[in-house]
């Protein structure tokens, strides 16, 4: 029992090495300034336009999207730099990786259309390429390491209800 206890430790310092690593760290702080960045976009629009447009009854307030992203930009980032930690021993690893600054160059699109240019049309468009290539990026992740792919779980309900959210504020503002 003991030897398999330490083969398996084994396996898992191969892939991942002994613990956080400044790659996991670096991504996270990464992710969650894309999101700082994001939300500094989007204040100023709060108060005015945003609050002048007819939203869904499920529209929730507006103060939950802040922690909600901040806690998946530290989900995505934590899997990103273990993947990172992955591909220099795994080459199977690297398509993760490349998927996930794909990902994050689209999510960081989606707060200039929606909030700055006032296009929810385009957003919509945005979010729902995010959407695929999240899904995508949780198939990869999948490959690589099981516990990262339940990782991004939630961040795929909220992008699931983000994009929902998104398509009825368009609808509503047509």
């Amino acid at each position: 029992m003991e030897n398999e206890r330490e083969r398996l430790e084994r396996e898992r310092k191969a892939r991942f090495g002994n613990g956080l690593s400044w790659r996991v760290f670096g991504l996270a702080v990464l992710c969650v300034t894309v999101g700082a960045v994001s939300g500094g976009l989007t204040r100023s629009e709060m108060a005015g336009w945003y609050a002048g447009l007819n939203k869904p009854p499920f529209n929730p307030p507006n103060w939950i999207f802040g922690p909600v992203w901040s806690t998946l930009y530290i989900l995505m980032g934590f899997s990103a730099g273990r993947v990172w930690e992955a591909s220099r021993s795994r080459p199977e690893a690297r398509p993760a990786l490349r998927t996930f600054f794909v990902l994050l160059c689209v999510n960081a699109l989606w707060s200039p259309l929606f909030f700055l240019l006032h296009r929810p049309d385009l957003a919509l468009w945005d979010i729902l390429a995010y959407l695929v290539l999240l899904v995508i990026w949780i198939r990869q992740l999948r490959v690589v390491d099981k516990m990262e792919a339940i990782l991004q779980l939630p961040h795929l309900l909220w992008v699931s209800f983000a994009t929902v959210l998104n398509a009825s504020i368009w609808w509503l503002n047509k």
